[in-house]
């Protein structure tokens, strides 16, 4: 009985999560676009991966514009490498809101955008970025920059 007990108080830990990560209003015919420069380094192409925990990395040596994806409240890949110069851009596949907060080695934050919405960024420096979406905590990644 206490097991049955514990399982349902998970599940429904878990549903109230979820639900809370949910909403945010977002509009599917909206699609918000937000650029900005910054004196950051980063450099990265993405790859699709799929949704387990497993941590993806994506790495590009040309200078085309490197895509990291949001979906299944994650980013894929979680770790890029870009070069200097080279665009980044964050698209949102997921119904619900998410955003782009950089945590360190850059500084950047877009504003909260829904599916099909995109945040762009260009590094000017080589070195780590950390970023997050602060809408969904455990949502994190990597932008790694090179020279």
């Amino acid at each position: 009985m206490r097991r049955i007990l514990l399982g349902l108080c998970a599940v429904l830990t878990l549903a109230l999560a979820v639900a809370a990560c949910g909403g945010g209003g977002s509009s599917s015919g909206s699609t918000a676009t937000t650029s900005s420069a910054s004196t950051s380094t980063s450099t990265s192409t993405p790859t699709t991966s799929s949704s387990t925990s497993t941590p993806t990395t994506s790495s590009s040596s040309g200078g085309g514009e490197a895509e990291i994806k949001m979906q299944n409240i994650q980013f894929s890949p979680n770790a890029t490498t870009v070069k200097v110069g080279q665009k980044v851009k964050w698209v949102n596949e997921d119904s619900t809101d998410h955003n782009v907060t950089a945590q360190s080695g850059a500084d950047f934050k877009s504003k909260d955008f829904g599916k099909d919405g995109t945040f762009e960024f260009t590094p000017t420096k080589a070195g780590t970025i950390q970023y997050v979406c602060t809408l969904h905590s455990g949502m994190t990644g990597t932008l790694t920059v090179t020279g």
